[in-house]
């Protein structure tokens, strides 16, 4: 008999709930804010604000947000006034205590996610890896 494949799930799974906690990630007011302007001016197909992690290099991981038409049976929810934001159980663990801002700048306004690297490890320096040229891209 042919063994079906086992998937791998993240082991934080067992205690899934669905609701992202502020433990887990804090979205500040100003964050909450520009997420609700934001969806405010979406296509109705539109849920949510989807948050994302991908590989990054010597730097750590990257750290980005985009807008979701569909919920997954992996994802939690973090629902605000005016927006809900989703993240897979996978992102969740890298995200694990970090706090989502907005920030206004004379440059330019952005969101900015703090304290990423305390839960992945690493400095978030250049350099670190040891390649050539600074190691950075």
């Amino acid at each position: 008999m042919m063994q079906e494949p086992v998937l791998s799930v993240p082991e934080k799974r067992a205690e899934f709930t669905g609701v992202i906690t502020p433990e887990e990630l804090r979205i500040t007011p100003a964050a909450q804010r520009k997420m609700a302007e934001l969806m405010a001016d979406v296509d109705e197909e539109i849920i949510g604000i989807r948050i994302f992690v991908g590989g990054g290099g010597c730097s750590g991981m990257q750290y980005g947000m985009t807008f979701t038409d569909a919920r997954t049976e992996y994802d939690s929810i973090f629902q605000g006034e005016g927006f809900a934001v989703y993240v897979d159980a996978v992102a969740l663990n890298y995200l694990h205590g970090t706090e989502i801002d907005f920030i206004e700048r004379p440059a330019g306004a952005s969101f900015v996610f703090r304290n990423v690297f305390a839960t992945v490890g690493g400095s978030g320096a250049c350099g670190g890896c040891g390649a050539a040229g600074g190691g950075c891209a």
